[in-house]
């Protein structure tokens, strides 16, 4: 049987055999084979294009330091600053009355809280009649003095009537002594004249004495008064100074705000008994905020005193700038003065970059318009480019007592008044007219201010 043929066989035995392969689509147009191109020759014009873009970028944002930011110092780390009074108690006693709430704006002087004055008013009573009882006292002991100095003039007396009958005695004992060798007076009468006179001088030496105890006595009376006039006496004082101290618990019932403000933090209630220094709520004076912006140390080499600033809120947006400027330099950084600062002499101490606070003053007419609250964020960029003033490093901003929250009249209370009445008491006591000018009654100096304020009906 035959045998069948195989290609791979002949193929492997006879080249000429084997199948031709097809020609290249290359060799048939009849162009030769090039080498394949490499990946990183098609990478280097995108480097390229990627680097000028790179210099570009840097050469902008130099020119841009260069025209706009070389002369300023800018940052972020701001926050809103406002006085924050504490409202506190004076005297001790059970809240009746609360007139203002949380968000509320008050005037200076307009009253905040009325404690109940039944405690105060008692006390004022008791120190009145003390005052009075103290005054018919001192009156009675200087009418005791004049009494000793009329008893000192009669035993005064006394011994002149005495030294009169001693002088007498004296001349009829020098009189009769001749008589008795002549027989016209007996010895027995000659010895009564003797008696006598050794009683009257007895009586004188007596009477001495009397006018001795009634001088000590007027001396140690007058030591009491040591010619002081009678409402001047020191008793009358310390009793007129209990009475002052009872009216002024009294006006101390009603806690005035001592500036204007905005109400935060309210939390005393109707009926709560309060205590002095207790906090009842807190007044924030929002018209005298200011900017606390927080600088690194490398910021602070071109800062002035003076130098003007824009500041932005976060609240407001950059549709309004506030204008600023730079009021001084905080005595310590933020770290220095938090509640656990930082242990910096310790094995594993890294150095980290600190900030101290620099106030921003703001523009008053600016607040008004567009008002702030205690912390909100800022965008503070001061400029740098006057550097005439002084370094803020260097000095520490001026003391300004003419500022409204550095001073108030609120708990000023009418003294006129407070003296009128004590004078009162001491010339009622004393029977006799009262020589004081008249006095409003009395009241706050702000009392005026006040009662205009005055909201409508206390909230629980």
């Amino acid at each position: 049987m035959p045998e069948a043929p195989n290609p791979t066989a002949d193929a492997a035995t006879n080249p000429s055999a084997a199948p031709t392969a097809a020609p290249s689509t290359t060799a048939t147009a009849g162009l030769p084979a090039g080498p394949p191109v490499p990946p990183s020759s098609r990478r280097r014009p995108a480097l390229l294009v990627l680097s000028v873009v790179v210099l570009l970028a840097a050469l902008g944002a130099t020119a841009w330091w260069v025209v706009f930011e070389r002369g300023f110092e800018s940052t972020d780390n701001a926050y809103v600053q406002a006085p924050t009074v504490q409202i506190t108690p004076q005297v001790a006693g059970t809240v009746v009355e609360v007139l203002v709430d949380d968000t509320d704006r008050v005037g200076p002087g307009q009253t905040l809280v009325r404690l109940d004055p039944s405690d105060a008013q008692l006390a004022l009573e008791r120190a009145e009649a003390q005052l009075a009882q103290t005054v018919r006292e001192v009156h009675a002991m200087y009418a005791q003095q004049a009494l000793l100095q009329s008893g000192v003039r009669q035993r005064e007396a006394e011994v002149a009537r005495v030294q009169a009958d001693v002088a007498r005695i004296t001349d009829d004992l020098a009189r009769r002594r001749p008589l008795l060798d002549s027989g016209a007076i007996s010895a027995e009468e000659l010895q009564h004249t003797e008696s006598a006179l050794a009683g009257a001088r007895n009586t004188l030496a007596a009477a001495r004495a009397a006018v001795a105890a009634a001088q000590e006595q007027a001396l140690a009376q007058q030591a009491l008064t040591l010619a002081t006039p009678i409402d001047k006496h020191p008793g009358i004082d310390r009793a007129a100074g209990a009475v002052r101290e009872a009216l002024l618990a009294v006006q101390r019932g009603e806690l005035p705000a001592p500036v204007a403000g905005q109400v935060a933090r309210r939390s005393v209630q109707v009926g709560q008994r309060v205590a002095p220094g207790g906090v009842l709520m807190s007044l924030v004076a929002l018209d005298q905020a200011w900017v606390e912006a927080n600088f690194k140390e490398v910021q602070l080499r071109h800062l002035r005193v003076g130098q003007p600033a824009t500041l932005h809120a976060d609240v407001y947006g950059r549709q309004v700038s506030y204008r600023g400027r730079v009021a001084g330099l905080g005595a310590g950084t933020g770290a220095a003065f938090a509640l656990l600062p930082a242990q910096n002499a310790t094995g594993n101490w890294i150095k980290v970059v600190q900030r101290v606070p620099v106030r921003i003053e703001l523009d008053p007419g600016q607040l008004a318009e567009h008002p702030l609250r205690v912390g909100l964020s800022m965008q503070v960029r001061v400029d740098v480019s006057d550097t005439r003033g002084t370094p803020v490093q260097a000095t520490a901003p001026a003391a300004h007592p003419g500022r409204p929250s550095n001073r108030t009249e609120a708990f000023r209370i009418g003294s006129d008044a407070i003296e009128r009445r004590v004078q009162e008491i001491i010339a009622r006591n004393l029977g006799r007219p009262l020589r004081v000018p008249a006095a409003p009654p009395l009241a706050h100096a702000a009392s005026p201010a006040r009662g205009a304020a005055q909201p409508g009906p206390a909230r629980p």
